[in-house]
């Protein structure tokens, strides 16, 4: 199980990649917490998305987070780990002294959706970078990388559960096929319907194959 754990400023990030390739991240405060664990998905790299934007190494970025991270003291917690973690330190040795590109996080769907644009220079409109992922939040402890539980959120299916769910909804529809197959077989051996002798009151016999007493039903009156 590949894991790697990066430092930054004041927290750490660890990312950890289980057997089935499940992407774990965990924003921790050191030392006294807290910390926040997350699943990582829909991950797209810059080389795959081959984005027009553009920023130089060691540049600063400028954190932008939509008014959801204010309603509610759980975002509130997520705002201040994810400051802490993205946010250049002050006087870094490997930092540039400009700023060239934002940092967006937006909160919807009870997940957290990272998008990286450059800030164009002649017009400053932003240009779309790259990477972007999305951040499901799983738990939030007391403790940096542990502790008690102070927030479990209720809207987090494991993978495992809703893999599960796929192959219950699969099974599902391959069964209604069956037992309409089955249907269709029974009711064919059953014969055709039964003739209902309402159905022939409304014929009537064309014109020119009329025989006997039904030429009377097409002569005119005069």
């Amino acid at each position: 199980m590949p894991t790697k754990l990066l430092k930054f400023k004041k927290g750490y990030l660890l990312l950890r990649e289980d057997r089935m390739n499940h992407r774990k991240r965990r924003l921790s405060n050191v030392p006294n917490g807290p910390s926040v664990k997350f699943l990582v998905e829909n991950v797209h790299t810059m080389e795959e998305l081959k984005m027009t934007g553009n920023c130089l190494k060691g540049s600063r970025p400028l954190l932008s987070f939509d008014k959801s991270f204010d309603e509610s003291p759980f975002a509130k917690v997520m705002k201040e780990l994810l400051s802490q973690v993205f946010c250049t330190p002050r006087h870094h040795p490997k930092s540039q002294p400009f700023i060239d590109h934002v940092f967006t996080f937006s909160l919807l769907d009870h997940r957290i959706w990272f998008r990286n644009y450059q800030i164009a220079e002649e017009t400053g409109a932003l240009v779309e970078i790259g990477p972007r992922f999305v951040l499901n939040p799983i738990k939030v402890f007391e403790g940096s990388f542990g502790g008690a539980v102070i927030y479990s959120n209720p809207n987090y299916v494991t993978p495992s559960a809703h893999r599960r769910s796929l192959k219950l909804a699969a099974a599902g529809k391959y069964k209604e096929r069956k037992e309409a197959k089955a249907n269709l077989k029974h009711r064919i051996a059953e014969g055709p319907a039964p003739s209902n002798p309402l159905d022939d009151i409304f014929q009537t016999v064309p014109p020119e194959k009329a025989k006997g007493k039904e030429k009377l039903l097409f002569r005119r009156k005069r």
